[in-house]
């Protein structure tokens, strides 16, 4: 699929999708430290390797965490140059008081938001693409 740069039609047809469970963020020394097929994102800091899994993943393995948050991606293949789409859907979510950690993979943006404001996360992002242009 051709990842799309145009915002409108970014915003048009992102396509929030809720993926199941409950995710959270940890920091280990070592990616050595966590079972490889568990991880579903990671960001070398100075601090250390800061992961996201499950929160059962975590909790079986012993990991300290914290933020038990949601995962939704946007499924709309979007080009890593495009400008605006994170301002639009991080200024949606704020105007209702959401946070969000968001993290881009090549294809798809991924959004981490608190579990108990999920619904209303899902409502502010379809109700921004549903006024899209």
């Amino acid at each position: 699929m051709t990842a799309v740069s145009d915002l409108n039609e970014l915003l048009s047809t992102m396509e929030p999708h809720l993926n199941e469970g409950v995710y959270v963020f940890a920091t280990v020394k070592s990616l050595a430290d966590v079972e490889a097929e568990s991880i579903v994102a990671v960001m070398r800091e100075t601090e250390g390797m800061s992961v996201v899994l499950s929160e059962a993943d975590a909790v079986r393995q012993g990991i300290p965490h914290e933020f038990r948050s949601s995962w939704i991606t946007l499924t709309v293949t979007s080009a890593l140059e495009a400008v605006g789409l994170t301002a639009a859907f991080a200024q949606a979510l704020g105007d209702v008081q959401i946070s969000c950690n968001v993290i881009a993979g090549h294809h798809h943006d991924h959004l981490f938001v608190p579990v108990e404001s999920t619904d209303a996360a899902l409502a502010a992002l379809r109700s921004l693409q549903s006024t899209a242009n």
